[in-house]
């Protein structure tokens, strides 16, 4: 296994951390648990091989996930630096209980690492500077956490307002190769001495799928997963690249390409910018996200419905967007041929596309027709 610094928090961390978000699970519903059979060897089998970065949170897997963390922690609890979240922002008595919740089911007496759970910069202006921020001092002179940190969910922009107070010692963020609008506040939060874990890696799964236009970028690597994770350790001011890992094989995958010490060249970092640049030119031309066309009165989400239809035509990330079209929409029931073709849509669009017509592809290319 690789190791990097966290920043300057004295932790030696793997360059692979166990996001434990998607641990299998077992049962339906609100009664789902997590397979303790399954999840508890897959975190020994990562610990045993060096893995030595674990991040948990209170709702994770249907609050089950720290319970399980605690129970493999047992054994190896001075080899592991634990991070676990509080997603409490108004009362204070309710963040105590939180922490307290916490120490109890990891079965620990301190935590390593301890973030505010989705801060972005009004919530840390609002609440986390002028309150909780003193919560955490508190927790940290009882000795119930070692160092504060946060995940982050904002713009680049912000993260480095959020840098620049020194507030933290942790940042954990997303960033991956479709989504890089971060790296400029990453290297300076490295540049800080602070640490910088990813989280998605992989883009929520969507990176986790075949695509034949990704694979075919770097030569030698072939499963678009692999591409993901290397391009994310390849840039040198993280520290930690989380994977959700759900099964075995995942966890023997991930072990494998963060440990063998092949990084991206240089010569591969420049061909993937080019060559994604190229991808998101050819996606704009689609569709730019700009939401002029909204609001549609039949309530129809077009810049969505088209992200997912580009990621797949663009990228090649078929099953990914299909599964993530499918789902939303059992969610919110704005699918695409909810459209009554009014072209409100088109009269607004500043690219002329022909909206009514690509909903309808959209769609049926979507649910597989």
């Amino acid at each position: 296994m690789i190791y990097r610094e966290l920043g300057n928090t004295g932790h030696k961390v793997s360059q692979l951390g166990f996001g434990a978000m998607r641990l299998p699970m077992v049962g339906e519903g609100e009664n789902a648990r997590v397979n303790r059979d399954l999840a508890i060897p897959m975190l020994h089998a990562a610990f045993d091989a060096g893995l030595n970065y674990v991040d948990t949170a209170v709702g994770y897997c249907n609050e089950d996930s720290q319970r399980v963390v605690g129970e493999a922690l047992k054994g190896y609890r001075d080899k592991i630096v634990l991070s676990t979240k509080n997603h409490e922002y108004d009362d204070e008595d309710v963040w105590w209980q939180h922490l307290e919740n916490s120490l109890e089911r990891l079965q620990i007496d301190y935590i390593d690492i301890y973030n505010h759970h989705g801060i972005n910069w009004e919530r840390y202006k609002n609440n986390v500077e002028p309150r909780l921020s003193k919560l955490m001092q508190k927790a940290l002179d009882q000795g119930l956490i070692r160092h504060i940190g946060t995940s982050f969910h904002d713009t680049n922009e912000n993260l480095i307002n959020l840098v620049n107070t020194g507030y933290v010692e942790s940042i954990t963020l997303q960033y991956n190769m479709l989504d890089r609008q971060l790296e400029e506040g990453i290297a300076l939060a490295h540049e800080r001495g602070i640490g910088v874990v990813v989280m998605g890696p992989v883009a929520g799964g969507r990176l986790g799928v075949d695509s034949d236009v990704l694979k075919a970028l770097v030569p030698g690597v072939e499963r678009v997963p692999e591409l993901a994770l290397r391009f994310v350790l390849s840039n040198p001011n993280v520290s930690v690249a989380l994977s959700g890992m759900s099964t075995m094989q995942h966890v023997r995958e991930n072990l494998a390409v963060a440990s063998d010490g092949r990084g991206l060249t240089q010569e591969d970092l420049s061909t993937i910018e080019a060559q994604m640049a190229r991808l998101k030119a050819m996606a704009d031309l689609y569709c730019t996200g700009c939401e002029y066309c909204l609001p549609c009165p039949q309530g129809v989400n077009i810049p969505h419905i088209f992200a997912k239809y580009n990621e797949a035509r663009v990228y090649g990330l078929w099953d990914a967007a299909r599964e993530a079209y499918q789902a939303w929409t059992r969610v919110s029931g704005e699918r695409a041929d909810a459209c009554v073709e009014c072209a409100l849509c088109e009269e607004k669009c500043p690219q002329h596309i022909p909206i009514r017509e690509q909903l309808k592809e959209a769609h049926q290319a979507l649910m597989g027709e």
